[in-house]
């Protein structure tokens, strides 16, 4: 019986020291936790801050395109214009000429 209660205190005895190793990794894990979260908070800012730098390099290159095709559009346009204002001038010429033969 001896041998019994006398490892029963031992047991009783290795409580605080179990219970203090759990409670230092407990609180280890939570202070690596806690620096992990800060950590990868950061790397996601630096993260978004590329992806808005790309996209907003994206949408810039489309509307330079966009620019590019609009003025192409006018410039197309203006030709077309002038195209159709000399074959209109070129009609009118000839209609005179018809009526002062006729």
């Amino acid at each position: 019986m001896m041998k019994i209660s006398s490892s029963r205190s031992s047991n009783l005895n290795a409580w605080p020291n179990i219970l203090s190793f759990g409670l230092l990794c407990t609180a280890t894990g939570a202070i690596l936790g806690l620096l992990t979260f800060s950590r990868n908070r950061k790397n996601d800012i630096k993260s978004n801050v590329k992806n808005d730098a790309t996209e907003s390099a994206i949408i810039k290159t489309k509307l330079d395109n966009i620019d590019q095709f609009v003025d192409s559009i006018r410039i197309d346009f203006k030709a077309s214009d002038q195209r159709w204002t000399a074959l209109s001038e070129t009609v009118i010429r000839i209609d005179k000429a018809n009526h002062l033969k006729y």
